[in-house]
């Protein structure tokens, strides 16, 4: 490293944002993501111990994956070198890749190569890296928000293991905001600021698992306001709150119900089929000015996960409500949900469905995944037919009532019920439908 890179690297530490700036250089430092870094976990183990091997980090923006690999580059005794997938080509690769072989060549030092927004790399740039990182000449560490299993090749995630971040809970983004105001090391300390616990609270909920967007709203409330006169120092208040993070505070009546306790009381109205209930709760909402399109989606949860094929109508409204109530907006948007709120509490109810897909993940997570039956398999790609794959399968078309009875489960669950219709609403012709295709 020369003069001017070294300067250059000093400047832009001191001059890059907050969020930037807080990052923390140690695992004790890290805030959240306690399910994957707790001190018995994997991951916690494995970066202590220095044998971290290939990684996929995968979770919303805010949440800590970029962090974590910083963390990483200060703890491991390897080579560190960092791509963005965004910005790099094939050319920065191929000169890490030579200065990985030369570095485990004559030192004996592996390299970790953390490359965020990888599902932004192409096939072929994956494919590329995919020799190197399976005879170890790299050790990868992907940062992704998009899911691995779609967006990154199967070969290369079979050398990596994939860990889910999730968005930080408000307890934890209000210590980061607390740190952020009044740490002098690496926060915002020294400019001699104070934020209201109201304030600090509302920027932690209004920041919804992004801890980035609350930091940057920290900074640039500090940045822009005004010392008070009379004690010198920076207020952060709620007013300066909402104001820069460009949201504002839900306050329910005066009698002291907050918005969750709102929320909670309106789902369950619903799910417990008392229209008069849920449209007094929508009613409140609108009053203190919550967000429709927030209103929308817990609309469309409920009709989905309470009513489900009890009355398939019923997703419908609430999607249709949803998309009107965005395009028309308040105050004819109240017309609009409320027809759906009604119509989703009035509705049978069902959760049928929603425990069919809970218990068919509990399958796929806790239960060998066994291979999809031969006969089911595509037989139309190159070579697939002359495989067997397809063959014996029967086209259920061809039969009597388009039905007939096979294999659609693999070997093992043959016979597994995820699905169980309940006697409600429609659902119980879906019951009197396979009553009478299985006679």
């Amino acid at each position: 490293m020369d003069l001017f890179e070294y300067m250059r690297e000093n400047t832009m530490e001191k001059e890059s944002p907050l969020a930037s700036r807080l990052r923390p250089t140690s695992l004790e430092e890290v805030v959240g993501q306690q399910h994957i870094i707790g001190k018995d976990k994997l991951l916690y183990r494995a970066i202590k111990a220095d044998k971290l091997g290939s990684v996929i980090f995968y979770g919303p923006p805010g949440t800590g994956k970029t962090t974590l690999a910083k963390v990483i580059a200060n703890t491991t005794s390897a080579d560190f070198k960092q791509l963005n997938a965004t910005v790099a080509g094939k050319k920065d690769m191929e000169e890490i890749v030579k200065e990985s072989k030369d570095s485990l060549g004559m030192y004996g030092k592996k390299t970790i190569l953390f490359v965020d927004e990888i599902h932004r790399f192409n096939k072929g740039q994956q494919d590329y890296l995919l020799p190197f990182v399976e005879d170890g000449t790299l050790i990868l560490i992907g940062a992704t928000t998009e899911n691995p299993y779609f967006e990154v090749n199967g070969a290369l995630l079979s050398r990596s293991r994939v860990f889910e971040l999730k968005s930080l809970e408000k307890e934890d983004i209000s210590q980061l905001v607390h740190r952020a105001v009044y740490d002098r090391d690496k926060g915002m300390g020294s400019y001699n600021a104070i934020i209201d616990p109201e304030a600090e609270a509302f920027l932690a909920d209004a920041a919804n698992g992004d801890a980035r967007a609350a930091l940057n709203a920290v900074e640039l409330g500090i940045l822009t306001t005004e010392r008070d006169p009379e004690d010198g120092q920076i207020h952060i208040d709620m007013e300066v709150a909402q104001e820069c993070i460009q949201k504002r505070a839900i306050r329910y009546d005066k009698s002291g119900d907050n918005h969750y306790d709102t929320i909670s009381a309106f789902i369950k109205s619903m799910r417990g089929s008392d229209p008069d209930a849920a449209v007094y709760y929508l009613a409140r909402m609108l009053y203190a000015g919550e967000d429709i399109k927030f209103i929308a989606r817990r609309i469309m949860i409920c009709a989905s996960e309470d009513v489900g094929n009890a009355d398939p109508q019923a997703l419908v409204v609430a999607v249709a409500a949803a998309q009107a109530a965005e395009r028309i907006g308040l105050p004819e948007a109240k017309i609009i949900l409320s027809q759906a709120v009604t119509y989703v509490a009035s509705a049978p109810k069902s959760n049928a469905s929603y425990n069919a897909v809970l218990e068919a993940l509990s399958a796929v997570q806790n239960q060998t995944t066994m291979p999809v039956p031969v006969h089911l398999r595509d037989a139309h790609y190159k070579g697939a037919s002359k495989l067997g794959h397809g063959q014996g399968y029967l086209y259920a078309h061809d039969y009597p009532n388009h039905y007939v009875e096979q294999q659609y489960l693999p070997d093992g669950l043959e016979g597994t019920r995820f699905y169980r219709p309940t006697e409600n609403g429609y659902e119980k012709k879906i019951n009197e439908h396979f009553r009478f295709l299985k006679k």
